[in-house]
């Protein structure tokens, strides 16, 4: 049986909840640039519809399809556009206004900080590999109160290269000093967290909290943080 001393974490989806943080998010720019005056959609169609279009834009994104400046650019226009609403009367501002304000949200999932207080105090170095903006993470990471849990953060951007690419998580061991047999990743990705984390070497920990169905091999799979506990 391995014995892993150095634990990798993904943020958004695993430990910083996206969604929840997103939904307020959006319902608060729905409202402050009075988007139902277009009077075609509710503000929870643009959720969904913005939730669409954003998770196919960051597929193109990690695919190496667009980057972040367009990736930005178009998530809005692309939703608004959806309900007829034209490209010049798409707020100014909504795209800056949605990466200002998402990443000052703070919800985590259910048991996030027990966790992480208990690997720490088993001796586990704990450190984060996220396919996120750099400016973005830091901001999400100090909101949360998770940046003292971490001793290395590896962006894509100080990377040069996006999770599943194995050069991100070789780079994250180098940063970490240590090795791919002392290692253990967690995500909620089977494509950028655990199949990338394979090609690398490193054993997985899949966090599936819907319980989606799957045909991927995993060294574990959990449906709650807490259950990281059972075997670390």
């Amino acid at each position: 049986m391995k014995t892993y001393r150095h634990l990798f974490f993904d943020l958004d989806h695993t430990l910083w909840d996206f969604e929840r943080n997103a939904d307020e998010t959006l319902r608060h720019l729905y409202e402050h640039h009075g988007l139902g005056r277009f009077g075609t959609f509710t503000v929870e169609e643009f959720i969904g519809r913005y939730s669409e279009i954003n998770h196919a834009l960051w597929r193109l994104y990690q695919g190496g399809k667009i980057d972040q400046h367009q990736l930005r650019s178009v998530r809005f226009v692309r939703t608004l556009g959806k309900f007829g609403v034209p490209e010049e009367e798409v707020p100014a501002t909504i795209s800056k206004d949605f990466t200002d304000l998402l990443p000052q949200k703070s919800a985590v999932f259910p048991f996030t900080y027990e966790v992480l207080d208990y690997l720490q105090g088993r001796g586990y170095a704990l450190h984060l590999i996220t396919n996120g903006f750099k400016d973005i993470q830091y901001v999400k990471l100090n909101s949360s109160q998770l940046t003292p849990y971490f001793q290395e953060i590896v962006t894509s951007e100080c990377s040069g290269c996006l999770k599943p690419d194995r050069r991100i998580f070789e780079h994250a061991l180098e940063r970490a000093g240590t090795t791919a047999r002392e290692s253990l990743m967690i995500g909620d990705n089977l494509e950028c967290d655990v199949l990338g984390a394979y090609n690398a070497g490193i054993d997985q920990v899949y966090f599936n909290p819907d319980k989606r169905r799957h045909s991927a091999e995993v060294t574990y799979e959990i449906s709650c943080l807490s259950e990281l506990k059972g075997f670390l």
